[in-house]
């Protein structure tokens, strides 16, 4: 009953705190560059008026994809903190991808369509990590279930040092983050176009931003893993995790996709697969 109650907590508050995450980040990122930037709460300024607009629909298929792709997100996260198998909420989180990846497809646009080509792109890019990951916690605290690692009390952070490096730099891809922004960038001076949301619009254009919140508040419940043995630390992880995020994205240039794919593998297979490897040699010795 009480990982129900978590459950339904993510599900009610989690869009405020991935928005507030969101005015944090803008705030942030306008200091760096030595702007003033808008208020923390903007973010949610633009989501109620985005829900105010028209929407306009190119084809059928689009609206239900976007539904879906919401939907999914949200399940996600609350099959997390609910307790369920980790591994489980992954694949979700990979389907509710897809249907975004389904709703720019139908669209006629080029721009959506290359978007969507560069979103499948970077899935292959950041998903073996993911995976390894997956396997490097189940290696150490024996579950997959985010209650069972808590309880088990065991330092991630200290048997998978490789794979939480590895697990931060694919992070940069999931949150959208310059340099692997590749499929929809949020920088003005980057891509006029925004590729994979081109042909979205009001109430449609609003559930992927607030789909975006759910996921993000999700993947920083991923990294209070690797440090779930001492809750304040986890806590601190999460917020400096989410700092040196903000950095990447206003330091590097962006990436080119083929760049991008290359080296998020070359990550996976040294840092998650050679720590993975490291472990297994000192556990059978």
């Amino acid at each position: 009953m009480k990982t129900l109650i978590f459950g339904l907590a993510y599900v009610l508050f989690a869009p405020f705190i991935g928005g507030l995450l969101f005015g944090i980040d803008r705030k942030i990122t306008a200091r760096m560059q030595s702007r003033v930037g808008p208020p923390i709460l903007q973010p949610f300024y633009d989501v109620i008026k985005l829900l105010q607009k028209d929407t306009v629909v190119v084809n059928r298929l689009q609206n239900p994809a976007v539904l879906s792709h919401l939907v999914f997100t949200i399940l996600t996260g609350f099959l997390f903190f609910e307790g369920s198998d980790i591994l489980l909420t992954i694949f979700v989180l990979t389907l509710a991808g897809v249907f975004l990846v389904i709703g720019a497809y139908s669209s006629s646009s080029p721009y959506a369509f290359l978007g969507a080509e560069r979103e499948l792109i970077l899935m292959t890019a950041y998903e073996p990590m993911v995976v390894l990951t997956l396997i490097g916690i189940y290696k150490v605290a024996g579950s997959f279930s985010l209650y069972g690692i808590i309880d088990n009390g065991v330092p991630l952070i200290v048997y998978l040092p490789g794979v939480f490096i590895g697990f931060v730099y694919i992070l940069t891809m999931k949150l959208r983050k310059s340099p692997f922004d590749i499929p929809a960038s949020h920088h003005a001076h980057q891509e006029l176009a925004k590729g994979l949301t081109s042909d979205f619009s009001g109430k449609t254009l609003a559930m992927i931003e607030i789909a975006h919140w759910y996921e993000t508040v999700f993947l920083m419940g991923l990294i209070y893993i690797f440090f779930a043995f001492n809750p304040v630390l986890a806590i601190t992880g999460m917020l400096m995790v989410f700092f040196l995020e903000i950095l990447i994205d206003n330091t590097f240039a962006r990436f080119r996709w083929d760049k991008a794919l290359k080296d998020a593998w070359l990550v996976a297979f040294f840092l998650g697969g050679g720590n993975i490897a490291i472990l297994y040699i000192i556990q059978r010795g």
